[in-house]
């Protein structure tokens, strides 16, 4: 990287250390001045970096990463520099896509073209930091410093002190359901800057683009665009607040973006927990789905709860010195060893890759493999994760025969092995 890449960098991380600062140092201070930090060179130099980096699709103008860098990036970027100095960006329509969930159904998506997206991560990248400043300590999701393992962490430890009863609790359809109004009341009490207002109501407003046919918006913020989890972060945080003032005694609230849990130590708490949540959830205008929100008893480890792509339970395990105890287990969902036999499927199970040579293919599947161990290897995983290892052999082993042309698809397992031990394949379990 050179030294102007790298005096960008610290000069967004300056901008943004000051802004936090001074959020956290006033509670009550409302900042006027942060629009035309959207458009400075260097804020929307690391917009598109990030946007390039995460890829994904074209909106309703189909145009794709590599499209603006045929195009010219720099040209790309002193384009929507000047659109939004002259106050004469407008957002396009987001193009609905949905996604398959489990049991059949589907979760729309809205994909906004990729200058909106750099606007959108510009634009988070200069408010998140006054935001962060508010932000409880219960939030994990899509927030700077906090992940997933953070929060798995907290659950083990609660649940391991006396944290018996949980409510496993479900938002229905939490994105399509957020109040702009009401959301902008919060983004006011700390953005005051009206062009900047005017901005993100436009991104709420903007409607959508499904099979043709244009949908306007007036409830929800679509899952897919940039500024999305942040604005997310922001409605809920309230749900967080009021938690924290008022009914932190009834348990531990641990929430990863719209899914939450509550662990507390005695039944009746547990269904105070849950009137409280209703209470704080009407004046959010949410619910909690009826048929997936449920009360969860660990106390004798015959119930178990789901939660960040772990089961979690109390189990009896056994120690190095063959000492026996109970303790909270965490391992991989059916949910999640699903999705990992499904992304070792698409490398392995791909036809196109027979005319790979098996030590290529085996680099590939290590960088899968380690990005799933550092997820998913927690303590007691080792089973779950002894599962996935012999799924990668078999579909190993029958990529092989095929590119062989030998059948049965299962023949020769262990030679298989040998030549992957050799070249070096990794394993999830340890």
């Amino acid at each position: 990287m050179n030294a102007k890449a790298n005096n960008t960098i610290d000069k967004v991380r300056e901008l943004q250390r000051k802004l936090y600062l001074s959020a956290k140092t006033n509670k009550k201070r409302k900042f006027h001045s942060l629009y035309d930090k959207v458009y400075r060179e260097d804020i929307l130099l690391k917009a598109w970096k990030q946007v390039k980096a995460n890829k994904g699709s074209g909106g309703i103008d189909d145009m794709h990463i590599d499209d603006v860098i045929k195009y010219g990036e720099n040209k790309f970027l002193k384009e929507i520099q000047q659109k939004l100095i002259e106050n004469n960006y407008h957002p396009k329509p987001v193009k609905r896509v949905f996604i398959p969930k489990k049991g059949g159904k589907k979760r729309p998506l809205g994909i906004p073209i990729i200058k909106d997206r750099v606007v959108q991560m510009a634009t988070k990248i200069v408010i998140e930091p006054v935001f962060e400043a508010d932000f409880k300590e219960y939030s994990y999701g899509f927030r700077p410093k906090h992940n997933q393992h953070q929060a798995l962490d907290v659950i083990r430890k609660k649940c391991n002190n006396k944290g018996w009863w949980v409510l496993d609790a479900d938002i229905k359809s939490y994105f399509d359901n957020i109040n702009h109004d009401k959301l902008m009341i919060l983004i006011k009490q700390r953005v005051s800057d009206r062009r900047m207002l005017k901005l993100i109501m436009k991104w709420l407003k903007v409607g959508v683009m499904e099979d043709g046919e244009y949908k306007e918006s007036e409830m929800g913020s679509p899952q897919g665009s940039p500024i999305s989890p942040l604005l997310s972060n922001i409605y809920l945080n309230y749900f967080d607040v009021v938690w924290d003032k008022y009914y932190k005694h009834l348990g531990t609230l641990v929430k990863f973006a719209d899914d939450f849990i509550v662990i507390s130590r005695t039944k009746k708490e547990i269904y105070h927990a849950y009137n409280a949540v209703k209470k704080i959830f009407k004046r959010l205008e949410l619910q909690l789905h009826p048929d997936k929100t449920r009360f969860v008893n660990m106390w004798d480890g015959k119930e178990g709860f789901d939660f960040l792509g772990f089961h979690h339970r109390r189990s009896l395990v056994e120690n190095g010195k063959g000492q026996r105890y109970h303790t909270t287990i965490q391992v991989p969902n059916q949910k999640a060893m699903k999705n990992m036999r499904r992304k070792i499927k698409e490398v392995l199970g791909n036809r196109s890759n027979l005319k790979m040579d098996m030590y290529d293919l085996v680099q590939i599947m290590n960088k899968k493999i380690v990005g799933l161990k550092n997820y998913y290897n927690l303590k007691y995983s080792g089973k779950q994760l002894n599962k996935i290892d012999w799924y990668i052999i078999e579909r190993f082993t029958i990529w092989y025969n095929n590119k062989k042309q030998r059948r049965p698809r299962h023949r020769g397992v262990k030679e298989v092995m040998n030549k992957l031990s050799e070249i070096g394949l990794r394993k999830l379990s340890s």
